[in-house]
């Protein structure tokens, strides 16, 4: 979600060999997951897309976590709290809020439905078989969505990474982007899902260990509990959960939590797991380590305002925060840590993506050129060959991308959530709870979902001064015209055939059982 772009201004950190050495050992270990994952679970496409659908609770957890989380978590969030204070915490509950959610309602239906109807492996290829789409038109649409948006998600990812190594050891950006593309690109292309999820869980644990620790002795080597004191009478507002904000603000700061039900990265964690019944342990791991790492992430932020009042550093950038009070703190072996931390939160999501775009190419758009499925287990070898040249394809492009950074895009794809939030979230929830639901009905509402939060993004460009109605956060319009539309128009059409209300209705069954 969040995109670092930022240098560390009036304050010197120098990196020693140490931190180089932890950094090296942290790309050996992705490589060796990736070469592990790619002996044990790629020769088939459910395996290299899915990994079989045998991933545990705890894999699957931290994997979506550090999946959604990227370098917002490190870096974005501390910023804001350090800039204003508690009342910058309003999206972390919205967060967390979805998050839960996500994982009661979605998930188990989710993991389930998806193996009835005919064994999808992605979201598009879901909605396509949930609504008996022959027309092709659902999947298309919905493929083309998340090909161009994670492609451009993908670019930020790596422009993060190429700037974090210009910013944290003064290599060429150009450099730090090879260096953080090539990882990532190795270990997906070869290892697949169950390299991503994998090392997704190795880098959860990093980051976990980093949003615990910074804090902690940041609060250590100040005054202890006497900090928050210090804080207070730096600015009085600091510790206010509402100075500074609005109603509307609020509201749209909680609405983030809505994008969760239609981001096909996160959710599609949930397909992958052993049985639908192992999910409610992954939500139990799952949202304490997204609270306790938000926590961390926030009173990084907070301490962070006496920490470098106290040291007498000044920090023109606000989201470096965790990044020089890592490294001002900690033995330089420790600090290369931290950074590996940053890096797991970029490249977790980088590996996400790319592998949710190569299985939308592969899957709903190669096969359907090619006239065949996935259930022709003869072409098995080329659907994987398929599938890793995907990766390859939309990574070159990403770095193409990402070799000039373009602040337009990159504004894009910070209302990327919202897009997916609007167009697939609230489909998705219908396709999970309502029979009624038909491909015309689906259809109308992703376009529909879509075209207002890009209208609505207009809009708040042009009336920017007096923003007015539209100064609310794009996702709620766009999810609430997306589910108003889709409902209306799957009421005024063709019911659904009866295979698919059986469907349904054994996926009812296996729920209660």
């Amino acid at each position: 979600m969040f995109i670092l772009g930022h240098t560390f201004q009036n304050v010197k950190i120098e990196a020693s060999w140490m931190t180089y050495v932890m950094i090296g050992l942290y790309f050996l270990i992705l490589l060796g997951i990736g070469y592990y994952a790619y002996k044990q679970s790629t020769s088939t496409l459910d395996e290299y897309m899915l990994g079989g659908r045998s991933l545990g609770p705890l894999v699957t957890a931290l994997s979506a976590g550090a999946a959604d989380m990227s370098g917002w978590m490190l870096m974005g969030l501390p910023g804001s709290v350090y800039s204003t204070g508690l009342s910058a915490t309003w999206i972390a509950i919205g967060l967390t809020l979805g998050a839960w959610l996500n994982y009661i309602l979605v998930a188990p239906r989710l993991r389930i439905y998806t193996e009835l109807a005919d064994n999808a492996i992605t979201i598009p290829d879901f909605f396509e078989k949930r609504v008996s789409d022959h027309t092709r038109m659902l999947k298309i649409i919905s493929g083309l969505v998340i090909v161009v948006f994670f492609t451009l998600y993908t670019q930020a990812g790596m422009v993060s990474g190429g700037i974090l190594f210009e910013s944290a050891f003064g290599l060429n950006y150009h450099v730090g982007l090879i260096l953080t593309a090539s990882i990532v690109i190795i270990y997906t292309l070869f290892g697949g899902y169950l390299a991503v999820s994998l090392t997704d869980f190795f880098q959860g644990v990093i980051m976990l260990i980093a949003l615990v620790l910074v804090p902690i002795v940041a609060l250590l080597k100040l005054n202890g509990l006497d900090t928050f004191d210090t804080i207070v009478e730096l600015k009085p507002t600091n510790l206010d959960w509402f100075k500074g904000t609005s109603f509307v603000s609020i509201v749209s700061l909680m609405a983030w939590g809505l994008g969760y039900f239609g981001q096909p990265h996160i959710i599609v964690r949930f397909m992958s797991i052993k049985s639908h019944k192992q999910l409610s342990a992954a939500r139990r791991i799952g949202i304490s380590w997204m609270a306790v790492s938000l926590i961390g992430a926030c009173m990084t932020g907070l301490i962070g305002i006496a920490f470098i009042h106290d040291s007498g550093m000044k920090l023109d950038n606000a989201e470096t925060i965790f990044v020089v009070m890592s490294q001002v703190l900690f033995h330089p072996l420790i600090a290369g840590f931290f950074l590996a931390a940053i890096l797991a939160a970029i490249m977790s999501t980088i590996s996400s993506q790319l592998l949710v775009t190569s299985s939308s190419l592969t899957q709903d758009f190669y096969m359907l050129i090619r006239k065949t499925s996935i259930q022709e287990k003869h072409r098995e070898k080329e659907f994987v060959r398929v599938g890793r040249l995907s990766v390859l394809i939309v990574s070159a492009v990403s770095m193409a991308i990402a070799w000039t950074p373009n602040d337009t895009i990159l504004n894009l794809v910070g209302n990327a959530w919202a897009g997916f939030g609007a167009a697939f979230g609230p489909l998705v929830l219908l396709s999970l709870f309502w029979k009624r639901l038909t491909k015309y009905g689906a259809i109308t509402g992703m376009l529909l979902g879509s075209a207002t939060v890009i209208f609505w993004i207009v809009m708040k460009g042009i009336f920017k001064d007096n923003p007015g109605i539209f100064e609310f956060y794009e996702i709620i319009p766009g999810f609430i015209v997306s589910l108003v539309s889709t409902v209306l128009v799957s009421l005024v059409t063709k019911q659904p055939e009866q295979r698919i209300l059986d469907e349904f209705d054994e996926m009812e069954q296996i729920l209660k059982s």
